[in-house]
Formats: C-alpha cells, structure tokens, sequence
C-alpha cells in the first residue's frame, strides 16, 4: 500500500513538471498558484496557460508579487500579493510600453473625474451608474476597502479603466487593452479591442470605422490581416486594410511601434470648438506615414484638405455662434435654476457640440459618410437654428436677441433661413453658395 501510494507521488509531481513551466526560485510558489486556479478558475488558468507569458515562464506570483507595505498587498497562500496589477508592474518588464501610456492621452482619462461629464452623471443620474457608466471606460480611482485593510473596494473594483487611478501612483489600466490573463497582441490589434469604449453618441469611432471603408476592407479580409505576426508592419506584413492599432499605435515602414495614442493626431476634437494640438504638423506627418503604405501623397493629402474644411465649419458656423450664445445667457444671468445642467438651454447646447459636433468630426475624421452628414452636421444644423435660438429667445434679451438677429440677417452662412427657395438652388447650380465657404478649406 506504501509502495503504491509512493509511487503516485510521483506520478503527480511528474505530471506537474509536465504541466507548467520552471519558474526558477520561484516554482514552489508559482506552482502552487496554478495548482490552485487550474481548479477553481480553469477559464483563467487557461487564458494564461495559451498565453506568451506562460510560454516564457512567467506566472501569477511574477506580475501579482507585492512588497511589504504596499496598501493593497496582502498575505495569500503564504505569498504576499496584490489583486491589481498597475502599468508599474508591467513596467518592470514592458518598460518602454508603459512611459509611453504614462504620457498618452489615454492615461489621463480618469480625469474626466473633474469633468462636466461626469458631474452630469452624478447630479442626473447617481453615483451608481457614474461608476459603471462612465468610471469603467474612463477609468476611476482604486480605494481600499476600509471594513478589510489591504484589500479593494467593491465601489471601485473591478475596474479596467484605460486612466484608472492606481494605488501605487501609475495611470491606466494595461488589460483595457490586452485583457487578462491571455494578453493577447492579435486582439489588442483589432477594432473590437478599442469598442468597449470608442463607440455611442458623443464618440462613435467604433461605427464610423465599420461604416468606412477601412472598416469595410478589414471585416471582409479579416483571415488575410496576419494579427499574430511578431511583427506587424503595414504595407509589409499586411496590407488589405488599417485597424485602429495601425493608425494610432503600430508600426510603419518609418515609425515604431508607439502605446502614446496621441503622437499621430493634428486636431482636438473633444471641445465645443477645435483646435490643432501641439506641434500639430509633425504629428499629422506622423499619421500619414501610415497612409503612405497604401496611398499616394496627393490621397493623403486630399483628405485631409477635405477633413480640415469639415472641422473649419463646423467651428465657425456652429460651435463658435452657439458657445457665444450660450455665454451671452449666462453674462446676462438669464438661466433660471443654478445648477449647472438645471436649465434646457443647457442640456440643447451640450448635446450640439459633445454628441452631435464630435459626430461630425469624428465622421470626416475617419471617413465615415452617415456620421460626417446625418448623425453629424443635419443634427448640428437642425439643434442650432430650431432648438438652440428659439430657446434662447425664449428669455427676449436685447443683447441675445441682437447677436441672433444679426447672424441670421447678415452672416451668408445663416441667411439662408430667410432667402427664397428656388432662389437657394440657383445659389446652388452657379457655384454661388459654395464661394461661402471658400475660405474653409483655406485653414491650416
């Protein structure tokens, strides 16, 4: 019976050597925790076990490990451990990778924590769907839990949010991106991984990416992208279409691979009124490395004439009439309740510019048609002249009723409101109403 009972023992630990990878000093320990979750999370165990992580002998105790003081580490099966793993433990050996998500834009999106966005959603809506609504994209600052020292808040955990707020001091969440435990490369490079997020009413870069036909070459060859290849550069290792990654993220011929989402974008297109962003000209360089491995210079260059045209108008046509408006009311105390977002004229004003004007910035962004015109400009123009003005007359102010007055009376890109018909389509037909916005596709 001994004899049997050694002889299993060894069975058992030759079946684990067989199982998981050495992990060094550390084999005991790693294989004990995956002993244990093969068991109790097999769904996780096996993301890690077909990932590059385990290929390479790294295991939960490597990334999970946490040092005597952290205030979310704490003792685990004998291990001291923390649950979450920031941008700094990746760092220790995705060094580059994580200084370039420190200074991106996506690091800093937790702070839309002292936004207007997320105030409305707490004064509108309620702390609730605040945390899951807008912290779980944008990303929110991770508590510990006070009734259980050490170990993390429920109101703030999970929480993947690509600016979460870490307990060591980093910015950002890795598995936004390369969810866990697999960390795939392959997924982190298609459209899907960025949707979560960059999709819905006032961002919609999801549905105007399968709208375009970027989205379209890319849905239709997707067994011809070659999303596992080590390396990835377009126009060499693929070629039948760009993803998210590949014009924000991955390489070119020239450019290396960047997890700083902003070194290839000219314009800002989050405010009420656009602006180029700094050293705008090298970063617009930069973009169209990524179209020169399909396109020609003048292809490139022609959108972007067309792209600028679309953001000039809608600046000077829109935004900048309605933001002065708007100020007009509030210097003149016209809004009857205090609160911010208390009033209607509020809430028409931000859904111009923040659904419906980044609606169409995005859509010539990203050459998506609908969304440059009917989920975009039609709804700008149909919020500006028949939500916007009349709400504001509403208040018959001198100083409000004049501005409006005289845009509709003297501005040529408003007086169409009061010029016949047919006389409109002969303005059309001569050439004579595109003269109007001859000077948009002069911006710069």
């Amino acid at each position: 019976m001994k004899k049997r009972v050694f002889l299993t023992g060894i069975i058992l630990a030759l079946a684990l050597v067989w199982t998981y990878p050495s992990f060094g000093s550390e084999g005991e320990t790693a294989g004990k925790c995956l002993t244990c979750h093969k068991e109790i999370t097999p769904g996780l165990y096996k993301q890690w076990y077909e990932s590059p992580h385990a290929a390479m002998d790294i295991g939960c105790i490597d990334c999970h490990r946490a040092e005597s003081g952290d205030v979310d580490a704490f003792q685990h099966e004998g291990a001291l451990i923390a649950t979450l793993v920031t941008p700094a433990d990746c760092g220790q050996c995705h060094d580059d990778e994580a200084e370039q998500v420190q200074r991106s834009y996506h690091a800093t999106a937790g702070e839309i924590l002292e936004s207007a966005d997320a105030y409305l959603a707490h004064v509108a809506g309620g702390e609730p769907v605040a945390i899951l609504g807008c912290e779980s994209c944008h990303g929110a600052k991770v508590e510990i839990d006070p009734a259980a020292p050490n170990k993390l808040s429920a109101k703030s955990w999970p929480n993947s949010g690509i600016g979460r707020l870490n307990p060591d001091g980093s910015k950002g969440s890795c598995n936004a991106c390369h969810t866990r435990h697999s960390f795939s490369v392959a997924q982190a490079r298609q459209p899907e991984a960025c949707s979560k997020c960059h999709l819905g009413p006032d961002h919609p870069q999801r549905e105007i990416y399968e709208e375009s036909k970027h989205g379209n070459a890319y849905y239709t060859h997707f067994d011809d992208m070659n999303l596992s290849a080590d390396d990835w550069v377009v126009g060499e290792d693929y070629f039948e279409a760009p993803t998210c990654a590949t014009c924000h993220m991955s390489a070119t011929a020239s450019l290396s691979v960047s997890h700083d989402v902003g070194e290839r974008i000219s314009w800002t297109l989050r405010p009420p009124v656009s602006v180029h962003k700094e050293n705008w000209p090298q970063k617009r360089a930069n973009m169209k490395t990524v179209c020169a491995a399909c396109h020609s210079n003048s292809f490139a260059n022609g959108h972007y004439y067309q792209y600028d045209a679309v953001v000039a108008l809608y600046n000077e046509k829109f935004a900048k009439p309605a933001t002065e408006i708007m100020n007009l009311v509030r210097n003149n105390k016209l809004l009857e309740n205090p609160a911010e977002f208390g009033n209607e004229i509020e809430w028409i004003y931000w859904e111009l510019w923040h659904h419906e004007g980044r609606r169409v910035r995005h859509g010539a962004a990203m050459m998506g048609p609908d969304y440059t015109w009917w989920h975009g400009a039609y709804d700008v123009a149909h919020s500006f002249y028949f939500k916007l003005i009349p709400e504001a007359r509403k208040y018959n102010n001198a100083e409000v009723n004049e501005y409006i007055d005289n845009l509709i009376k003297n501005d040529p890109m408003h007086s169409w409101l009061m010029t016949d018909t047919e006389q409109l389509k002969k303005n059309i037909r001569s050439g004579r109403m595109q003269e109007i916005y001859k000077k948009m596709y002069e911006s710069k």
